[in-house]
This record gives C-alpha cells, structure tokens and sequence, in this order.
C-alpha cells in the first residue's frame, strides 16, 4: 500500500506551552486522530518536532562537512510534526490530512513517497 507524508506546519519559530490548557487541548485532539490512524491500520509512524531553532543543518561539499545552527530552509513557516501513513490513493491520504488539520488546527501537507 502507498505511504505518504503528511507534514505540519506553524507559522514562525514555534515554542508551546503544554501546561496552557490550548496546548492540552490540542494535545487530545491529536491524541484521538492518531488512535483513529492506529485503529484503521493505517498508521505507520509520527513525532513532533521541537522548534526550527534546535535544528543542526549538516552540509557536505567535496571531502569538507560543515555544521550550522538553525533551520535549512529560511522561511517563516516550520514544520512541527508528521505522519508517515499508509493509504489507498492520494484520495483516502488527503482526507486523512483533512482529519489531521483539523485535529491539529493547522495546515498539513502531503507528499506520496517515492517506492523503492
């Protein structure tokens, strides 16, 4: 069965306060998509990320490695947590994101992974 991505993402350098009740609400609402995902088998794995700002980028040119504090990308949205699901289609992927969005009250992207 195909897996895709289904990645999150927050506007700025996130930092959350799971003591606030916001965060535990959402922290429920995630909660209970994930054992939906699990239940229906197509659960195949998933984390949330600390900020951006805790991100090493490692660079290789030539015979030389180089290390940088910071996110890769510069952009004002991060990603702060995924899913690697198994689906049917894109179709049956993409109402997953639609659960995932809404549990997580933001945007979430998908992306088949390539087969091999």
């Amino acid at each position: 069965m195909p897996q895709y991505l289904m990645s999150v993402w927050h506007d700025d350098d996130y930092e959350v306060d799971f003591s606030s009740d916001e965060a535990q609400r959402l922290v429920a609402q995630v909660g209970a998509f994930n054992e939906k995902v699990t239940a229906a088998g197509a659960w195949v794995f998933g984390a949330g990320l600390h900020p951006a700002s805790s991100a090493t980028v490692v660079r290789a040119q030539s015979d030389q490695v180089s290390m940088t504090d910071g996110p890769y990308a510069e952009s004002k949205e991060q990603m702060g947590g995924f899913w690697v699901i198994e689906a049917a289609d894109l179709d049956a992927a993409l109402d997953w994101a639609s659960q995932a969005a809404a549990a997580c009250e933001g945007a979430v992207e998908v992306r088949p992974m390539q087969d091999g």
